[in-house]
């Protein structure tokens, strides 16, 4: 039982942390691709969710070869490649909007319907050792260090990231 109550804070920490930090990357690429900034994403707040989906799975898959980078880049390019496939697919044809499209994007070799492409599933992997080397250990060592501070901050990130989600449904 303890393991859990230490275990849900961490996973909603990295999920928000990865929400944002992906919310982030979204916006220079925009910049890059089209110039100017401009809101990404579904929600008012500053996250996109499927960065935090998609660091839980990278969590999940990495876990017995963190310490094999090549291992982590491709098991996440490839894992989060799909999961991006899938939402892409997922929202176009359930849910009838198009969230992204990788069509006219620069460097979209391997563009498949726009949902993924070669520089988009490089970037997952890319970004799985960024998280698994860099943002991870800061997470566990605040965590580590600051366990009441960081539950806190967790729950509450979390739990704004929540309330967004329950907004930006219902208000749009």
């Amino acid at each position: 039982m303890q393991k859990i109550k230490e275990l849900v804070p961490f996973l909603m920490f990295t999920f928000t942390v990865s929400s944002v930090i992906g919310f982030i990357y979204e916006e220079i690429c925009g910049f890059i691709n089209e110039g100017e900034f401009f809101k990404r994403g579904t929600t008012f707040g500053p996250w996109i969710p499927i960065y935090g989906v998609g660091c839980l799975l990278i969590l999940a898959l990495t876990h017995k070869v963190r310490s094999k980078p090549l291992w982590v880049f491709i098991i996440s390019s490839v894992s989060c490649g799909l999961l991006e496939l899938l939402a892409g697919l997922y929202f176009d044809k359930v849910m009838h909007i198009r969230l992204w499209d990788y069509s006219n994007v620069i460097l979209n070799f391997g563009n498949v319907n726009g949902y993924i492409c070669l520089r988009s599933v490089i970037t997952w992997g890319l970004m799985a050792l960024l998280f698994v080397y860099c943002v991870l250990p800061l997470c566990e060592k605040f965590r580590s260090s600051h366990p009441g501070a960081f539950n806190i901050t967790a729950i509450s990130l979390f739990a704004i990231f929540a309330a967004d989600i329950v907004l930006s449904l219902t208000l749009r």
